[in-house]
């Protein structure tokens, strides 16, 4: 899809710890968030007009160029983290103020109030017990019907996600980084077929095919003149 913008469209990112609070180690697990950011940082740089940084104790946030590795992005934070739960927001539309590469802090404009409705949306969703379980949620300056389309799948990939155990998630990240099923058995040592079932049983190629779907609507995110 190729959506149509007369200014450059940002995609900005916030993130949210769930349950921080009643964390056993909270500061392991802001310890282990800032390094899987770090990571992010250098595998996307070309993608990024601003770093992804923690902001507040449980909270992080970045800013992209463009539409086309925000779902990676996500997608990697989350299994990086598991079994830590996080919230996305994701909010697509313009940027009013300068924007400082390595530091977040500062920048402002519809594409970050979208992200923070996002994020606000899905606080209030879990007091009330409505909906789904859903952890992402993503607004488009201009887009509503599409937004909602997208909150849609988001909604049906958590029902996927909350069957995931440990060591399924373990064996999807060796799988990852690795390439093969037969590369991600060495590193685990275990049998190919472990792999296999265990990628099976996740439903880890639905799950992709989900994703890769939304990266390609996504990808549409730039201004006009851009494409």
């Amino acid at each position: 899809m190729q959506f149509s913008f007369d200014y450059f469209p940002y995609t900005a990112v916030i993130g949210d710890i769930k349950d921080s609070k009643h964390s056993k180690d909270r500061r392991a697990v802001q310890v282990r968030l800032g390094q899987v950011l770090d990571g992010i940082n250098h595998q996307y740089q070309a993608e990024l007009a601003s770093k992804f940084m923690i902001t507040l104790g449980d909270e992080f946030q970045g800013l992209l160029k463009t539409g086309s590795a925000v779902i990676s992005i996500i997608d990697q934070i989350e299994r990086e983290m598991y079994p830590v739960r996080i919230r996305f927001g994701i909010g697509v539309g313009k940027i009013t103020t300068n924007i400082n590469f390595d530091l977040p802090l500062g920048a402002d404009g519809p594409a970050y109030y979208n992200a923070r409705a996002m994020i606000t949306e899905l606080k209030a969703f879990e007091k009330k017990k409505m909906e789904s379980k859903n952890n992402v949620q993503i607004s488009i300056q201009d887009y509503a019907d599409c937004s909602e389309m997208m909150n849609t799948i988001f909604s049906l990939l958590e029902v996927v996600k909350e069957e995931w155990t440990f060591r399924q998630v373990e064996i999807m990240n060796a799988y990852l980084r690795s390439g093969t099923q037969a590369a991600a058995a060495e590193i685990l040592g275990i049998n190919q077929s472990n792999v296999q079932k265990a990628l099976a049983a996740s439903n880890f190629y639905t799950y992709r095919k989900a994703l890769e779907f939304i990266s390609k609507m996504l990808a549409g995110v730039r201004r006009d003149e851009d494409v």
